[in-house]
């Protein structure tokens, strides 16, 4: 069974604005508390189907996650999924023009594959809400610092 959470926050910068900080996969860590480095496997625009390595810490454990864009629309979206032994993550950001610059939409999908993902999927739930909306207060203050 899948995890879901979503948030937004409305920022005071162009969609356009917005969406080269969440495409420009070095800034990640900048924003993202989890993670370590975010890279394309192969050189090249961005674009669907791209793959993409995802190292991360949690706590004092560290990971990597093998990844694609699945979805991308300049300045609106920006899709991809992520995958180990122990779960699959789809993280989605969508972001619309309001009359004061953008709101950004991010929305993940977590879902354990493993015995023992699953059975961390209560702590998983709790503390998912708490990460995305602290990454998603972060990358506010980094858009409206830039």
């Amino acid at each position: 069974m899948s995890i879901h959470f979503e948030h937004s926050v409305d920022v005071a910068r162009t969609p356009e604005q917005a969406f080269a900080v969440l495409d420009d996969f070095s800034m990640t860590p900048k924003w993202l508390k989890r993670c370590v480095h975010l890279e394309p496997l192969l050189p090249g625009p961005h674009s669907v189907g791209m793959k993409l390595r995802y190292d991360y810490r949690d706590g004092g454990r560290r990971g990597t996650m093998e990844g694609e864009i699945v979805e991308r629309a300049p300045s609106e979206r920006l899709k991809m999924r992520y995958s180990d032994e122990a779960m699959e993550v789809t993280v989605d950001f969508r972001i619309a023009r309001t009359d004061s610059g953008a709101r950004l939409t991010h929305a993940i999908d977590i879902t354990p594959k493993a015995v023992m993902a699953r059975l961390f999927s209560p702590i998983i739930r709790s503390q998912l809400p708490k990460q995305t909306i602290a990454a998603m207060e972060t990358l506010r203050g980094l858009l409206e610092a830039v």
